[in-house]
């Protein structure tokens, strides 16, 4: 699966970012306040409600495209893409491109997703995502992502990219 996986996810995002190349930059940011950047996330936290199990995101469009990930720092989960939410240049906090789960079917983590094609570093409110970074697989393009842990806690930040409270 994580051959075929990967070479999906790296066909269609670059497919994507290819089309995407004229699509204009990100906006300038929300002002930086607690309450702002809180109530982006509790719009995230709403929109993926329905997601709480992964059968209600299959349903939804999202496919699985890589194993339960984990590091020393912690764990990730097992991504779930919907290609038809990867838009370059517009981040949409109700529609995150990827969602992660644990390997018992439980939302952990909504993921924005950008492959990078020249434009400003995304940004969600006043974070700014990681990257631009390597692709993590044959196929995948240098991109942008941005974890927001809206299903677990994750002692690291709510923006961190590991959860050192969750394994796989």
């Amino acid at each position: 699966m994580r051959t075929i996986t990967r070479t999906v996810i790296g066909g269609l995002v670059a497919a994507l970012a290819v089309g995407a190349v004229a699509l204009p930059a990100q906006a300038a940011p929300a002002p930086d306040s607690s309450s702002t950047m809180n109530k982006l996330v509790a719009s995230t936290r709403a929109a993926v409600a329905r997601f709480q199990q992964v059968d209600a995101a299959l349903a939804a469009g999202y496919i699985p495209v890589s194993e339960c990930t984990e590091s020393p720092e912690g764990a990730m989960g097992i991504h779930y893409m919907n290609p038809a939410l990867i838009h370059p240049g517009f981040v949409d906090p109700a529609n995150p491109p990827f969602l992660t789960y644990g390997p018992s079917g439980d939302l952990w983590a909504a993921e924005f997703f950008e492959p990078e094609v020249g434009q400003p570093t995304p940004m969600y409110g006043s974070q700014a995502f990681d990257g631009p970074m390597a692709g993590h697989g044959p196929g995948m393009p240098t991109h942008y992502d941005l974890h927001v842990w809206v299903g677990k806690h994750n002692p690291a930040g709510m923006f961190a990219e590991w959860n050192p409270s969750l394994h796989c």
